[in-house]
């Protein structure tokens, strides 16, 4: 054999080798987790006519097993998505991408987080979290072709309480910080406190100022599902004195229709207390809104000034940072991300930095520490478990006033006719009295701008049963919620807290439509949740003000013209809708993002291009343009980006049709009439098993989404079961 064969041979045998270790290393280097404790577990899983699981155990802890099994069952392919993020492996799944949400996991220290707090949760909690990971690893040792990253499982209640610490955040914005900062671009910020050269906009002025919308940049969404450019929802509650004696809680939550942060539709019981039917994300043993017996509540999205950022001055050497007048080492860990190329899995080395006031990022303009509400806290996980069980008002609101869950405002109703709406937020306990301008950067070197905890519950907005007899919020500032003579004044509220004074198109139009009407029946309130209009105010008026200066001749001179007829309704029914479809969402999205705004021109330009390639003329009913879209299934859309109804954000599809991804997703109606048990209705827009093409509830609720219908909640027994589908008991012991 020649030199030059035997070269080849052992050029090729090298090759070999290490695509081999390029292909093997991550799941070796990883392992296998830690199966939680031995424990024998078992519960019942009944389907509904829509495949909707009814969960049932002795325990609590059983019924979280069969959690597990009911959305593996369903979604399985998901659950591994949020199971490999809460493990900092996602990248070996989903590439870049996922590497992305593995830096930000190592960053925010949320395997850390777990590992310390996780422990000093009550041992009831942890015992349901420790229940639902071995159904996890019971569906996954009982399907292992379905299993996508080899030792992803078994996992601990360590590793779902990571999910928690990791996703948490995101809900907030602290993925418009870190995306700014890593590329060394500017925060945008919002409104701050009121601070001498820094007056804060009044809230007549909110959607005018320059810096009027939500308070950081949101130019890097981590691929966690959520769209954070359009973030979005409604909720109401009506009192028995408005609503015709029928006291109403409607949750309507804008999530992306799949995904990681996706709406899963379940009901749970056990023999402990806990019967609670709602919605939870992948990840979570529990419903994270919904209703029992006696009370139940739904949440929307706020945007306090929950971050702050601080610039470090740092030596010569890069490794210390001065805090006080004294020098302090930053805290330095490599961590080994998984990035997945085609066939391979490459080992990327990253340094993660921490201060004394949180993780820190470093770019071309200097180093940057982040801290932001409920860092290092994990107690939200024991929080939301004691809401599903709350049986009054004042014990429900008791754990609220815990400030263990950082973010989202609460829309409340119960049996008793009670109503309520609290801006919950773990808003930073800054300093009163200490000079510094909390909106903007500030600096590293003082450790008295170094904040501890959150303020006082009592210091949050909060309204119970105004005199307006309903209750609202749809992404807008707290400020409106009840109505003339009922709503909060801002001037009560200090500025450190960061509350934002801005309005939403939806929110203009509840606020509007509930003041207008006499009586919020249902007939009523289903006119208002799928109102599909907009008010001629803040971008919207900019946008067609901006249309008027537009010439009256040339190339765009048709396409003005149509757009300028629009009626202002996404109903599908005008000649200008889907020409307004197409322009609305981009000038929404500056203005939630406080973005600059778009160039009228050119998105009109696009607009007319994009309609004549595709359909051959400028006014197709909007129907043909926006779709719902899931295997073999293509149906009309109705909505707009920013209307009651919604349709936030789609995929452009090669036909040139907008597939829904974002927008009306989970909608609960829950209704307690006199002297009658609490009954709800819902709709998701695909179906229950919405990762199983196979599966005869891949598709099915998708007409009666586009339809503007609901379904039944089988929430009590005997309706379930004369209602039911299919009938199992799962369980962990061997068979």
């Amino acid at each position: 054999m020649t030199r030059l064969k035997i070269a080849g041979i052992t050029l090729v045998g090298t090759l070999a080798l290490g695509f081999a270790g390029l292909a093997s290393w991550e799941p070796i280097l990883a392992s296998a987790g830690t199966a939680p404790p031995a424990r024998i577990y078992s519960a019942e899983i009944i389907r509904d006519r829509f495949g909707v699981p009814h969960i049932s155990g002795k325990t609590d802890a059983d019924t979280a097993f069969g959690v597990a099994i009911a959305h593996a069952e369903d979604d399985f392919f998901t659950l591994q998505d949020v199971v490999a993020m809460s493990r900092g492996r996602y990248g070996a799944i989903a590439g870049e991408d996922g590497a992305k949400i593995d830096y930000v996991y190592h960053l925010i220290d949320a395997r850390g987080t777990a590992s310390r707090e996780y422990p000093k949760l009550p041992a009831d909690t942890r015992a349901l979290f420790e229940a639902y990971a071995a159904g996890l690893n019971q569906y996954a040792a009982d399907h292992p072709a379905e299993v996508k990253l080899a030792n992803l499982f078994p996992v601990s209640g360590v590793d779902v309480a990571a999910g928690f610490a990791l996703r948490q955040p995101f809900f907030f914005g602290l993925d418009s910080v870190i995306g700014p900062l890593a590329a060394g671009e500017e925060l945008r910020r919002e409104h701050g406190p009121d601070i001498p050269g820094f007056p804060r906009p009044s809230l007549d002025d909110a959607d005018t100022a320059e810096d009027s919308s939500p308070k950081q940049a949101r130019t890097l969404v981590l691929p966690l599902g959520e769209d954070a450019d359009h973030l979005g929802s409604n909720a109401f509650a009506v009192a028995p004195q408005k609503g015709g004696g029928t006291t109403t809680l409607i949750s309507n939550s804008h999530q992306p229709l799949r995904g990681g942060v996706a709406w899963y539709e379940l009901v749970v019981e056990s023999g402990e207390g806990w019967h609670f039917a709602g919605a939870n994300f992948p990840g979570s043993p529990f419903p994270f809104l919904g209703h029992n017996e006696h009370l139940g509540w739904t949440n929307t999205v706020n945007t306090p000034d929950m971050i702050d950022v601080y610039k470090l001055e740092l030596d010569e050497t890069g490794t210390r940072y001065k805090l006080d007048g004294k020098w302090r080492a930053l805290e330095s860990e490599w961590v080994t991300l998984p990035v997945k190329v085609g066939p391979v899995v490459l080992p990327i080395r990253r340094e993660v930095l921490r201060s004394a006031h949180g993780p820190v990022i470093r770019n071309d303009n200097g180093a940057f520490a982040i801290r932001y509400g409920g860092i290092g806290k994990l107690d939200q996980l024991d929080a939301y478990y004691r809401l599903n069980k709350a049986k009054t008002f004042a014990e429900w609101e008791g754990q609220l006033a815990r400030m263990a869950i950082p973010s989202t405002n609460f829309i409340y109703a119960d049996a008793a006719g009670t109503i309520a709406y609290v801006y919950n937020a773990a808003i930073p306990a800054r300093p009163e009295g200490v000079k510094a301008d909390w909106r903007n950067v500030l600096p590293g070197d003082r450790s008295d701008l170094i904040w501890q905890g959150a303020v006082d519950y009592a210091t949050l907005p909060r309204l119970v049963n105004p005199a307006s007899g309903w209750l609202y919020n749809s992404n807008n500032t707290p400020f409106t919620a009840a109505g003339a003579g009922s709503d909060l004044d801002p001037a009560a509220f200090s500025p450190l807290l960061g509350i934002e004074l801005k309005q939403t198109n939806r929110s203009r139009r509840a606020y509007k439509l509930l003041s207008e009407a006499s009586v919020l029946d249902r007939a009523t309130l289903e006119r208002i949740k799928y109102d599909n209009a907009y008010e001629r105010e803040g971008y919207v008026a900019r946008l067609f003000d901006a249309l008027d200066r537009i010439p009256r001749n040339g190339d765009l001179a048709e396409a003005r013209d149509l757009l300028a007829s629009w009626d202002f309704t996404a109903d599908s029914k005008g000649r200008a809708d889907a020409i307004a479809l197409l322009m609305i969402r981009d000038f929404m999205s500056a203005d939630y993002s406080n973005k600059p705004f778009p160039d009228v021109v050119e998105k009109l330009a696009a607009a007319r291009d994009h309609l004549m390639t595709h359909f051959g003329r400028l006014d197709p009913p909007m129907a043909d343009l926006l779709r719902l879209r899931q295997g073999a299934l293509d149906l009309p859309m109705d909505g707009g980006s920013d209307t009651l109804r919604a349709a936030t954000t789609w995929d452009v599809a090669e036909d040139g049709r907008l597939s829904l991804k974002h927008g009306d997703s989970f909608i609960m109606w829950v209704e307690w009439q006199p002297g009658q048990r609490v009954a709800s209705r819902s709709i998701q827009p695909f179906g229950a098993a919405t990762t199983r093409p196979r599966n005869p509830h891949y598709t099915d609720q998708m007409k009666l989404f586009v339809e503007h219908k609901l379904k039944p909640v089988h929430f009590w027994r005997d309706d379930l079961l004369a209602n039911a589908s299919n009938r199992q008991v799962v369980t962990n012991a061997r068979r």
